[in-house]
């Protein structure tokens, strides 16, 4: 972890500045979200259809609109995320909103020495494991925190979307699929507005779909099953079209976009 500690802090102040422009945008609506506006995607919601009455954990929750989203409908919540900035932000949302969910600033991977208790689901969606430099820890981390029989659901970008470089407003493929060394890109703005006035300064890592699987595999998991799909909930990457199902796709359809995967820790 140490060695990582460099890229990590660099990615806090990178996403502290983020939430303050992300928490005023457009994508996350926030004054939708406040009058009740779930902010879950349909993958997600069909996955985990019941989770009422249900304890969650939501790993790198950023300030906390799907964790209070699967509040509203009956789950017990602990959200975790590296931003200080975003988990105060998710704790005002919290306390506002009336509900009872819990937030905790650290490392993703190092959510065991801060959270104790063991949840019914541990889930986590969309753009999370590139920040990441091994999947190891990420999947010992999470067969610790899931009690016997509970169930983790991710939802992330395929590993062929971060093969592309996305900053001069075009797709130009330009790091490998089974790349180890560490990515840093350096460019103005941020996904949820482009013409933010901040610089993200982010270091970030690629993982295929089997370094995926085994990390929860070897950790003790039973993958129920994976799924991917070329069309994603968000209109983040260059020359994406809308589909008749509300989504976005690329033109050709050529590669997927999102995968998810479910598990059950036996």
């Amino acid at each position: 972890m140490s060695d990582n500690n460099h890229y990590f802090e660099t990615n806090r102040a990178t996403w502290n500045t983020k939430v303050k422009e992300h928490s005023k945008s457009d994508m996350y609506n926030i004054k939708a979200f406040k009058e009740g506006k779930s902010s879950l995607m349909s993958y997600e919601l069909k996955a985990l259809s019941d989770v009422k009455d249900k304890s969650l954990l939501h790993l790198q929750c950023h300030f906390g609109q799907d964790t209070l989203s699967w509040s509203r409908l009956g789950a017990k919540c602990v959200g975790v995320d590296l931003s200080d900035e975003g988990i105060k932000l998710a704790q005002q949302l919290n306390k506002e909103l009336k509900l009872d969910a819990e937030f905790v600033c650290c490392n993703v991977l190092e959510t065991s020495k801060y959270v104790n208790n063991t949840f019914d689901i541990v889930f986590t969606s969309y753009g999370v494991i590139g920040w990441l430099p091994d999947l190891k820890p990420w999947g010992k981390m999470i067969a610790e925190r899931l009690k016997k029989g509970g169930t983790f659901y991710m939802a992330e970008f395929h590993p062929i979307v971060w093969m592309f470089d996305y900053r001069e407003g075009k797709s130009i493929m330009r790091y490998g699929y089974m790349q180890d060394e560490v990515i840093y890109e350096e460019y103005e703005g941020t996904y949820a507005n482009q013409d933010a006035k901040m610089t993200s300064k982010e270091y970030g890592w690629n993982h295929g779909l089997s370094e995926v699987i085994n990390a929860l595999t070897e950790a003790g998991l039973h993958i129920d099953y994976l799924n991917e799909y070329d069309e994603c909930p968000y209109n983040v990457l260059p020359d994406l079209e809308q589909t008749k199902s509300g989504m976005y796709a690329t033109k050709d359809k050529l590669y997927p976009l999102i995968f998810e995967i479910k598990a059950t820790k036996f």
